[in-house]
């Protein structure tokens, strides 16, 4: 497989090596990106049409979470920080930073002579402004800055944030599309969330707004002004939305559409499309944002109160089949919740359940679920999220688990009804869907195990309605932790126990791809990928 933008990947791995050590000043210049740059120079001109599937159901990021808006959010707005792949913090809006060793006070530098699309200055309050706001209405942002006590703008490029309690994973919480500045001269004294720029925006980005046509694109076009010259190359940039699958993989057959993350075909094309060598394949970029699948049971149900059943369903799973069958073999057997995206974090020898059909049928048997007369033990119902992945493993595991004895009705049921019966109504026995790590345990981890995070109505939460102690004191301790290796160390004992107490199952770490023309160049250059600016993207003839 050829990947024409791999060597500058390359060089781009080694120039962000920079350090986002606990203390002490990051002076990070702001002409350090232009450095390492390909031999070949970026071409001008041109439009480039991308995909994202399904619409987005706003434009902006600051007060919502949608991953389709994040996608195309950070093209308008930007963020004080991007990550590079091992999501080490790069200079966007912020060109320096520092940390106090406490933990508990960050200063900002903030790039000179830029300007909003309608020609006012960018300047500390609107960061101030922004982040505030973040707290106030953003879903994940009014945990992240939950511990904010004060912001200060001692002058129009300082910010400095004062918090309550440390928040260790702060610097890797200011990308664009998870916490996007926006002008508080448009948005002051309106509420955040129903603001008419969330879906006109207006940002320091390398692309300007032009329009959205419903059910159709969105049209940007190239900003003529922007501080990060003379990027950005192409004139201008069009996001289609196709809902077919077969349509999406034709447009990027044809040309039609020439840049599509996020596994926009569906997975047994994606062999057919490699053969055919006219495209061009990465799984980079997804460093940010990151996903696994996994089986939730439903601990308020009297079948998996017991830890028995469970490990006897985790038994009964075969996982490289799971993988080959359900994924075409695309992705990863994860052992843990943690994705092996989050290397820092990440666990590879957890006492994982082994595929062991009579151990499985042991355990139910020790639980009182003999066989009846016709071989069946006990029934219950699977509900997967729908999307191709999570329905394809569901039939897998009916399969697998009636080995066992075990009769599973599987139900489907828009993404709408799915989120309502498994985190409203409590009416469901096991679910299988994915949930994203993000960029930090504390903020994709912590709200799947946390007793806490245990509230009807509360969606992508603890789901089983796990509750352990000690997983709580690991937990809390972590999201304040300001020793690295302590905090991995906390992390590490929680997927122990989370392996012993088996709430759930986490099987698959899917790779996710960007689809590309060979045409396309500089599409992926750090970890948020698709989730960046498209700065450095160009056309070649």
């Amino acid at each position: 497989m050829n990947h024409p933008e791999i060597p500058f990947l390359l060089r781009r791995r080694q120039l962000l090596q920079w350090s986002s050590a606990g203390a002490g000043l990051i002076l990070l210049p702001a002409s350090a990106q232009a450095q390492g740059q390909a031999a070949a120079t970026p071409r001008r001109g041109g439009t480039l049409t991308a995909l994202v599937h399904p619409e987005p159901p706003v434009l902006t990021t600051i007060a919502h979470t949608a991953l389709f808006s994040a996608q195309v959010s950070a093209k308008v707005t930007e963020g004080l920080l991007d990550y590079d792949f091992d999501l080490n913090p790069v200079p966007q809006l912020a060109t320096a930073w520092s940390i106090s060793p406490d933990g508990l006070q960050y200063t900002f530098k903030l790039r000179q002579g830029v300007k909003w699309h309608d020609g006012k200055p960018f300047t500390s309050a609107d960061v101030a402004y922004s982040l505030r706001t973040l707290k106030e209405v953003h879903p994940r942002g009014r945990a992240t800055f939950a511990s904010l006590a004060d912001i200060q703008t001692p002058d129009a490029h300082t910010v400095v944030l004062k918090l309550g309690k440390p928040v260790p994973y702060l610097l890797t919480a200011l990308s664009a599309a998870e916490s996007p500045i926006v002008p508080r001269h448009l948005y002051e004294g309106t509420p955040a969330d129903t603001n008419p720029y969330n879906n006109k925006p207006v940002g320091t980005g390398p692309y300007v707004f032009k329009e959205w046509v419903r059910g159709s694109h969105i049209v940007y076009e190239r900003n003529p002004h922007y501080w990060d010259a003379p990027r950005p190359y192409l004139d201008r940039l069009i996001i289609r939305f196709i809902p077919d699958a077969a349509a999406r993989t034709a447009a990027l057959e044809t040309g039609e559409v020439q840049l599509a993350p996020g596994n926009p075909v569906a997975l047994g094309d994606l062999e057919r499309l490699r053969k055919q060598g006219r495209l061009q394949f990465t799984t980079e970029g997804y460093q940010y944002i990151n996903s696994i699948f996994r089986l939730e049971f439903n601990l308020e149900r009297p079948l998996f109160k017991d830890v028995r059943v469970r490990r006897a369903f985790a038994h009964a799973i075969n996982r490289p089949v799971l993988l080959n069958t359900a994924w075409y073999g695309q992705g990863r057997i994860t052992p843990g919740p943690i994705s092996p995206t989050l290397k820092r974090f990440y666990v590879a020898n957890l006492d994982v359940p082994g595929f062991d059909l009579a151990r499985a049928n042991q355990l139910l048997d020790e639980a009182g679920f003999a066989r009846g007369a016709d071989g069946v033990r006990l029934r219950t119902t699977l509900d997967p999220m729908p999307n191709e992945g999570s329905v394809r493993s569901s039939d897998y595991l009916k399969q697998a688990l009636a080995k066992i004895g075990v009769e599973v009705t599987l139900r489907a049921q828009d993404f709408s009804s799915y989120v309502k019966r498994i985190y409203t109504d409590r009416d469901f026995d096991f679910h299988f869907g994915g949930m994203s790590n993000t960029f930090d345990p504390t903020v994709g981890i912590q709200r799947l195990y946390w007793s806490k995070s245990f509230k009807r109505g509360l969606p992508f939460s603890n789901g089983s309605g796990y509750a352990n102690a000690e997983v709580d004191r690991l937990l809390e301790a972590a999201a304040v932790e300001i020793d690295p290796a302590r905090r991995v160390q906390q992390f590490t004992e929680v997927q122990k126990l989370l392996l012993r107490d088996l709430p759930d199952l986490t099987l698959v770490a899917p790779d996710t791809y960007t689809i590309a023309s060979p045409r396309v160049r500089d599409h992926t250059v750090t970890g948020t990928g698709f989730l960046g600016n498209l700065a450095h993207v160009y056309l070649t003839a």
